[in-house]
């Protein structure tokens, strides 16, 4: 015979759907449904408490990152996106190409040290890079965005951070494909640094960020070549 299951930790899933649906504070009910939980399956509370202070020190880096998420909607909520763009509109000579290749180099550089978090989608680019992409955009095409153009020059800010991350991060010697990439040769049998390594990467990183500029500069082209077409063709119109 099978010992019976104890039923009774699955009682912090009753808390978790209690507390969303009261509407409490999230991390006073997850914090609570674990307290539940634990101590329904006999753990004593100074041993939950240490699991979750353990717990807390090693997943401290991912609830920093989450802890940016409400900050970063509470500053949305009060103008950050038209503050960004205000600004933007405020630099003379200032175009889409120039305002995200600046960007892309910079992404590059904190990336190569290590820093991958500091820039990031949440982080940067909708609250920040995508407003003031779209001012340096309404400036270059001297007018308003319409809805293609928009979704342009945001799907332009997000591929222009993703560049940035990925050809910045590998020349970080620490970084966790450095380290792959050495212990796949070590199995090998060759024997390479991380230092190495990382110098390799830089022709890549170089390359990666001339083709993407050259790209920018293609995207704002289309959009004016775009822009300058569809003026002509209601001018005709008009004329008719």
């Amino acid at each position: 015979m099978s010992p019976e299951l104890n039923y009774w930790p699955l009682i912090g899933v009753a808390v978790v759907i209690g507390g969303f649906a009261l509407r409490r504070n999230p991390v006073l009910v997850v914090v609570a449904a674990g307290l539940a939980s634990g101590l329904a399956a006999g753990v004593s509370l100074p041993d939950l408490l240490a699991l979750l202070g353990k717990t807390f020190v090693e997943n401290r880096v991912l609830l920093l990152f989450l802890l940016t998420l409400p900050a970063i909607g509470v500053l949305e909520h009060h103008g950050l996106r038209e503050r960004a763009k205000r600004w933007i509109a405020g630099f003379r000579g200032l175009t889409l190409a120039r305002l995200q290749i600046t960007y892309l180099a910079a992404r590059q550089l904190i990336s190569m040290t290590g820093l991958t978090h500091v820039a990031g989608h949440p982080q940067t680019v909708r609250p920040l890079l995508a407003p003031m992409s779209e001012a340096a955009a309404e400036r270059t095409l001297d007018g308003e965005l319409s809805d293609a153009e928009r979704n342009a020059v945001r799907a332009s800010a997000a591929a222009t951070d993703n560049v940035g991350l990925f050809f910045g991060e590998d020349v970080f010697m620490a970084f966790g494909a450095v380290l792959l990439i050495q212990g796949f040769f070590a199995s090998n049998g060759i024997a390479l640094e991380p230092l190495a390594i990382s110098l390799w990467a830089l022709p890549t990183a170089v390359c990666a960020f001339v083709i993407h500029s050259v790209r920018l500069h293609f995207l704002q082209k289309r959009l004016l070549r775009e822009r300058a077409a569809s003026g002509a063709g209601g001018t005709d119109d008009a004329a008719r």
